[in-house]
């Protein structure tokens, strides 16, 4: 492990108590912690994408924002439902995003996650999908998504257009030439895995894997990497490509995180998401000096080049910075960290 960051649910709504957390408190919030872990030295902070749910849903002008406000952090998503997108508006977006990063756009995507709604992409308008949960759909958004980050002429100029005119294929603008290489595919199994490596796009390993073959998730999911990177390299593709995996870890360093996260060591499980059967993570939360320990030994973290910490953004900024600085401080240099303000 290389690198660390966050990954955001981006909750938003009822507390308790009566307190409430609206969608512009999560938002603003999410620019603030990440200011503070940039300043931290902090690699990256990543967002999950939810539609029709109290959840960070058009994560654009959020990564723009951030990308406005900080220097060397990574921004991203873990991730986009390509279901729902229009494949050459999404590749405008994410370029303008990169290109006013200066290169940090980390654009996490897959076919999504399971939906508070059924079939929720067809809402969206795209129908047609001739898989129940609409795979196909993401897969072709995502080919045409690719060309258009590539540069490749997509329609065709006019050359009766007072605005420029000519011939030939005109490519979606703006273009940002390092944008191909910063793109990540969710991988839910190893099929998944292996297709990201054949593609040549980097790979985050989901929380949660659709397989259940009676081995501990880290050495599920470190099979699932060493078959992703050998398909890159069958490909014939170009240098190495990144990894991520993301994980629930709460260094106990003071009372209130023993209050909150004390004693939830909770084991990894199988359950049924989507029809499939799966396999789900565990949640670490111990002393530094544990942790330490733990995490050495969870063989998938050291597979990747870089760490998610799922964090509890609805506990506020405060809350949160000190999660992630107790980490850095007492746990990521031991396993490699290598911070941005090095």
């Amino acid at each position: 492990m290389k690198r660390f960051g966050t990954l955001s649910f981006g909750h938003y709504g009822p507390l308790g108590g009566g307190h409430q957390l609206s969608a512009g408190d999560s938002m603003l919030q999410a620019i603030d912690l990440a200011q503070g872990m940039d300043d931290l030295g902090v690699n990256g902070a990543y967002f999950r994408v939810h539609h029709f749910a109290r959840q960070q849903s058009s994560p654009m002008p959020l990564l723009a924002a951030i990308a406005a406000r900080t220097e060397h952090i990574e921004v991203g998503t873990g991730v986009i439902d390509m279901r729902y997108e229009n494949p050459l508006y999404l590749a405008e977006e994410a370029a303008s995003v990169d290109l006013i990063s200066g290169g940090r756009l980390a654009l996490g995507v897959s076919r999504g996650s399971p939906e508070t709604v059924v079939r929720g992409y067809e809402a969206f308008g795209y129908t047609g999908s001739e898989d129940p949960r609409g795979a196909d759909i993401a897969r072709e958004h995502f080919a045409l998504f690719l060309r258009a980050i590539e540069g490749e002429g997509l329609a065709e100029r006019d050359a009766q257009s007072p605005f420029g005119g000519g011939a030939g294929m005109q490519r979606i603008e703006p273009h940002s030439p390092g944008l191909r290489s910063r793109v990540w595919w969710g991988a839910g199994n190893r099929d998944s895995a292996e297709w990201a490596g054949r593609t040549g796009v980097n790979l985050m390993s989901s929380t949660l894997l659709t397989e259940d073959r009676g081995l501990p998730f880290d050495l599920l999911q470190a099979e699932q990497i060493d078959a992703f990177r050998a398909a890159w390299r069958e490909a014939g593709h170009a240098g190495e490509p990144r990894v991520s995996v993301s994980r629930s870890i709460f260094p106990l360093t003071t009372a209130e995180d023993e209050l909150y996260f004390g004693g939830r060591q909770d084991g990894e499980g199988v359950g049924y998401i989507d029809g499939m059967r799966s396999t789900f993570g565990k949640t670490y939360a111990a002393a530094p000096d544990v942790l330490v320990e733990q995490l050495k030994a969870d063989a998938a973290i050291a597979n990747a080049d870089t760490l998610m910490l799922t964090i509890p953004s609805q506990l506020g900024v405060e809350f949160n910075l000190r999660i992630v600085e107790s980490f850095a401080k007492y746990v990521a240099p031991a396993l490699g960290w290598e911070s941005t303000r090095a």
